[in-house]
């Protein structure tokens, strides 16, 4: 069985951040600059990288594709991509990054023939990543 660690790079307000148990209110800065990052994570070895758009996944609509953009142009590891991604126009608009994947969330959840429609036409380069919460006894 292969393993893979996958970096990620959360951007939000145009910075790398990560929240607190997914909350916007408790976030850490980690960089002000989500391009330099994704260039750290590749010298350090990262085989691809996943990044999020927080401000997307919250607007519904992707909102930082002009930081993806830098960062596919200065990146040669493959990139997925997710946040905000609920309809086939913003799939396209991420596709046309250049970015290996688009990856759906809520999407997947409250709209599942979205997914299928996606695989319909970008086949492999869909997938679906899902935040779970599990109830400690």
């Amino acid at each position: 069985m292969d393993f893979q660690v996958i970096p990620a790079v959360d951007i939000r307000g145009g910075r790398c951040v990560r929240l607190f148990q997914g909350k916007y209110d408790r976030e850490t800065v980690f960089s002000e600059d989500p391009v330099a990052m994704a260039l750290q994570w590749q010298q350090e070895g990262a085989n691809r990288l996943h990044v999020v758009d927080l401000d997307g996944a919250l607007a519904g609509v992707p909102k930082n594709l002009d930081i993806l953009r830098r960062m596919v142009e200065a990146i040669s590891i493959p990139i997925g991509f997710g946040g905000g991604l609920r309809d086939l126009r913003s799939i396209l608009q991420v596709m046309e990054t250049g970015v290996d994947r688009a990856i759906l969330g809520t999407a997947a959840v409250e709209t599942p023939d979205l997914v299928k429609r996606a695989c319909d036409v970008y086949g492999d380069r869909i997938a679906v990543a899902l935040d779970a919460r599990t109830a400690l006894s």
